[in-house]
């Protein structure tokens, strides 16, 4: 019999199924991104915290939830806009992860704790929220670096990751030290972590 927990995590990979933006995947076929983003996080959090709880566990897997519904271009291109939108879907994806929650049949509490890290609130004080912070920029490091440095320049890439490591914990930093990388993207790594 399925529980709640089984009944959100199948809400949730429903409608990241859904995401138009498709990835190839090994063996050449296609994922849907969204899919393929959850996968890596929920992959990189038996790394970080294999005990997670039910809550941190349906977190990681609702952190980008529907996030191709509100794209980046739909608040302004200026530095002020990306906050407002990073902080737009954040509300937005906790609240659609808590009624999943709660029409799984979670009480009130456990839907809330799930928003809640969704939202990453405490994150210096709530181990649960930083260890889903770890796994953001885990995944970040291992799935997105590579094509993301090619849009900026190093100085910029540099302060990015310099600001990436800041939120991370020394368990997260250890992980992180594991990803294989190109030679660049190991160059840029190299070069922040020293300055």
């Amino acid at each position: 019999m399925a529980t709640p927990y089984d009944r959100a995590l199948a809400a949730i990979d429903a409608a990241h199924a859904l995401d138009p933006k498709k990835v190839a995947v090994e063996g050449g076929q296609e994922k849907p991104y969204e899919l393929h983003y959850a996968d890596k996080m929920t992959a990189y959090l038996r790394k970080r915290n294999p005990d997670a709880s039910e809550p941190l566990g349906l977190a990681i897997r609702a952190q980008h939830l529907r996030r191709w519904e509100v794209p980046r271009d739909s608040y302004p291109m200026t530095k002020l806009g990306y906050h407002a939108w990073r902080n737009a879907l954040k509300k937005r994806q906790a609240d659609i992860a808590k009624g999943y929650c709660l029409e799984a049949g979670y009480g009130e509490q456990e839907a809330e704790r799930v928003a809640c890290l969704v939202r990453k609130e405490d994150l210096k004080s709530d181990e649960e929220t930083q260890v889903l912070e770890d796994v953001a920029c885990l995944v970040f490091l291992d799935d997105q670096f590579e094509e993301f440095e090619r849009g900026y320049d190093e100085e910029k890439i540099i302060t990015i990751l310099r600001k990436t490591w800041g939120k991370m914990s020394e368990e997260g930093h250890k992980l992180a030290l594991e990803i294989p990388m190109g030679d660049r993207p190991k160059e840029l790594v190299a070069k922040a972590l020293a300055g």
